[in-house]
């Protein structure tokens, strides 16, 4: 775990200076865009004064919501020091955009209103912890926009999958289609896990009373079978 943390951050640490043209050019990242916008409408429907976004890279949410809600109390917390200097570049705080960990974070329990992450899951090798503290620390309201490994892929590929995991084998074949390491890397994303974020539903589900969920990229009814990135909303 700790070889693939550190190969991570020493993507990051050298993508860092093309990290937002990388992630923000036209038809990239689209669907956490969209996500993004969705996010926003929960801020005045659920009167949030406060946001917490784990795994905030540059600073890319927190100058969104910033711009769109100046009175929010906004705090992103990053562990890559490279990606941190870019978004103080910005005319981002320090107090603002700080050090630290999604899986171990220092917040008091519900000391932010809503607490969310984009795209940052599928690159943790144990996404259960930080889903865990993003409920923890989430007064009101947890969003995650991320991945569903199930819903990608060709019909073929994705009925293969998702027998797989239904047969509880999921991790024992993907342990094997990775030779042991768990992770693939590629030059547009690093290091990445096979992620869904209907892995950590029933997590979800055990703290709060609603939870919602949106398909970020596809059109299918059905999200878990096809779509390629899903938006979950949960109420506490």
């Amino acid at each position: 775990m700790l070889e693939a943390q550190k190969i991570q951050e020493e993507y990051y640490k050298k993508t860092a200076q093309n990290y937002d043209e990388m992630h923000l050019k036209a038809g990239e990242d689209e669907e956490h865009e969209f996500a993004l916008s969705f996010f926003s409408s929960i801020i005045e429907l659920y009167s949030i004064k406060s946001v917490l976004d784990v795994g905030a890279g540059t600073g890319r949410t927190i100058t969104f919501l910033k711009d769109k809600y100046p009175y929010l109390h906004v705090v992103g917390i990053e562990p890559v020091t490279e990606l941190r200097e870019i978004g103080y570049s910005k005319g981002i705080s320090k107090d603002t955009l700080i050090d630290g960990s999604g899986t171990s974070m220092n917040f008091k329990d519900g000391e932010f209103d809503l607490v969310c992450e984009f795209a940052v899951l599928h690159h943790v090798a144990r996404p259960q912890d930080m889903v865990s503290e993003m409920l923890r620390v989430a007064k009101k309201a947890i969003f995650i926009s991320d991945s569903n490994n199930f819903g990608q892929g060709s019909v073929t590929s994705r009925i293969f999958k998702q027998a797989v995991n239904s047969l509880g084998l999921w991790k024992a074949y993907n342990f094997v289609k990775t030779k042991g390491k768990g992770y693939q890397i590629t030059e547009g994303d690093g290091l990445a896990y096979s992620y869904s974020v209907f892995n950590n539903y029933k997590l979800i589900e055990q703290a709060c009373k609603t939870i919602h969920t949106i398909n970020t990229k596809g059109k299918s009814i059905d999200h878990y079978s096809s779509a390629e990135h899903v938006a979950v909303l949960g109420i506490k």
